[in-house]
Parts: C-alpha cells; structure tokens; sequence
C-alpha cells in the first residue's frame, strides 16, 4: 500500500494549478459562485455541507492557512483579515459571502456586512439557532476558540433568541492546531474522514480534549447542548461526544448555515439554475499548496482540483 507521504509527494501538480476564471454559465447571473472565506482548512466542512445540499451552486473558498490560527489573535487583526478577503473574493464575482469561521465571523461579520459590495452571513447566528432549537435544560456550552469565547458572540446571538438560556463558554485554545496539525501529517491520506471518523479520535486527543472540557463537565453547569463554536472542532467530534457523554447533544453550525444561504438565496431569487454545471474553486495563502490539496480534498470529501495560491502581499495591497 502507498504510504500517506508517498501519495503526498505523488500529487499530480496539475490538479493544484489555478484555473482560468468561472466561464461559461458559472460565471453569469444567479450562477455566480458562493464565495466562502475560512481561517484555514476548517471551513471546508461547510463548504462540504453546501456543496451537498445545493448541488448546482459553484463554491469559490478561500482559507488563509498561513494565518491560521485566528483564536490568538485581536480582534483587529482578525477584521483586518476578513475585510482583505471579502474584498478579494468580490472582485471575483461572487453573489454572496459565507464566512465560515466563528472567530472571523466574531470579529467580522458586522462591518463586512457593512463595507463589502455583496451579501455577507457568518456562522454564529445558525449555530446558536441549532443549540436553542437542540437544548431542553436551556443550558448551552460553547466550545470554541479563546478569542470567540471573549467575544460573547454566542452568548448575545442565543439569548437574543431565548433569554432565559444560560450560555458556558469553554475556550479551547489547543484544538484548532490539533486539526491542523493532524492534517499535515498526511495520515488521513488513505481515509475518508466521514467514512472513519476514528482518525482524530486518538488516546492524546482523547486526553487533551478532556482536559479542556472539564469545566462544563465537571463544573455543575449541567449544559445538555454543546455548540462546536469553531469549524475545525467537527473534525473531533469522536473526542469530544467521548468527553460530554451520551446525554449532551453537540451541534454544529454548518447545516444551520447552509439553510439559511439557501433561503437568503432563495428570497433574492439568485439560486443557480437547475441545470448548471458548479465550479468549484480553492485559494489559500499556504506556502504548500499540495498539502492544503491533499488535507482539503480529505474534508471536502472530493478532490479539490482547482488551487491557487494568495500572497499576503496581495491581500494586504487590495
């Protein structure tokens, strides 16, 4: 059997090679694409759940992997850099922007919202209707990155629906790089992460992520709902079900957010025709782009064919 690095280093190049722009009728009208920012290779798990449930919509993502991650940053930063993609993906012609990170969408989505030309939506919003629409104590943890915990984002968007719901944020700092860091080992080469969602579910992870939810564990807050407040964090879901127990439910915002892209969509009138053939198109900043090739098409759940390079000096100048 090929090793995971064998078949790392076998790429073919030209699968990572930029394509010409969006042609024909992907480019034209309702069948523009979708563009969907993340701080990496995490938001691929919403590109996945569009690319399933609206098959005729083309997906232009862009994951800012050599940033990555955006839980340690300020707030300013992490602005600064939703703001230089949003821009770069409108000059690209997109209909509509999902910013498929909660931290991004934390620091972001409001004056993205403001300042870009086309409609944007973050991952907040569904997720914190999927934990209302979940939880039956009216106890939610949210499980996510340091800067999103400080934020309060999930606190204000769950008691703006509900607010008699009591909101436990548990940072955890240390899963974004585990992801990641699993990712670049190449391991999951051979694997469908789906298919075998053993992958994360390792003795070290399995220890690390205990130790992080102790506190809504062990602390009495007695939470019955966990939102993953962070893209990455599904990619452990094994772990973290193992850590809560049978009892708590864990939801995730991608599928919350692909029905509200759709109904946005849908109100505007610009879904894509139903006989349109979607693109689908990957950029990141990654100095390694057969890497974020092999990681990515191992989430996307298909081969990311179409990868482009994005220099920061690029997204800083525009």
């Amino acid at each position: 059997m090929t090793s995971s690095h064998d078949a790392l280093d076998s790429l073919d190049q030209r699968s990572v090679y930029a394509a010409p722009p969006f042609f024909g009728s992907a480019g034209a009208g309702n069948n523009r694409p979708i563009g969907v920012f993340d701080s990496g290779l995490g938001g691929l798990t919403v590109a996945r759940c569009i690319a399933t449930s609206l098959p005729h919509e083309s997906i232009y993502y862009v994951g800012d992997t050599k940033r990555c991650p955006y839980g340690v940053r300020s707030e300013e930063e992490v602005r600064s850099f939703v703001m230089q993609a949003g821009r770069w993906l409108a000059e690209r012609d997109i209909k509509i922007m999902v910013i498929a990170c909660n931290t991004a969408t934390a620091a972001g989505l409001r004056i993205a919202q403001q300042l870009l030309p086309v409609p944007v939506i973050g991952v907040i919003a569904p997720g914190a209707r999927a934990a209302i629409n979940s939880t039956r104590t009216r106890k939610v943890g949210v499980l996510a990155t340091s800067l999103t915990v400080r934020s309060g984002a999930y606190m204000r968007a769950i008691q703006d629906l509900d607010a008699g719901v009591d909101v436990y944020g548990c940072p955890a700092p240390s899963f974004v790089e585990i992801v990641e860091r699993e990712l670049a080992t190449g391991a999951h080469l051979q694997e469908r992460w789906l298919q075998n969602g053993d992958i994360f579910d390792t003795q070290e992870n399995r220890i690390e992520v205990e130790r992080t939810l102790a506190p809504i564990v062990n602390g009495g807050a007695h939470v019955d709902t966990v939102v993953l407040g962070c893209t990455h964090f599904p990619l452990l879901a094994g772990p973290i079900r193992h850590a809560l127990g049978p009892e708590v439910r864990v939801v995730s915002s991608a599928e919350e957010t692909t029905r509200e892209l759709r109904d946005i969509l849908e109100r505007r009138e610009q879904l894509a025709d139903a006989g349109n053939e979607p693109q689908h198109r990957f950029a990141t900043t990654s100095d390694n782009i057969a890497e974020f090739a092999a990681a990515g098409s191992f989430i996307f759940g298909q081969p990311l064919k179409s990868i482009e390079h994005i220099s920061l000096d690029e997204l800083k100048s525009i």
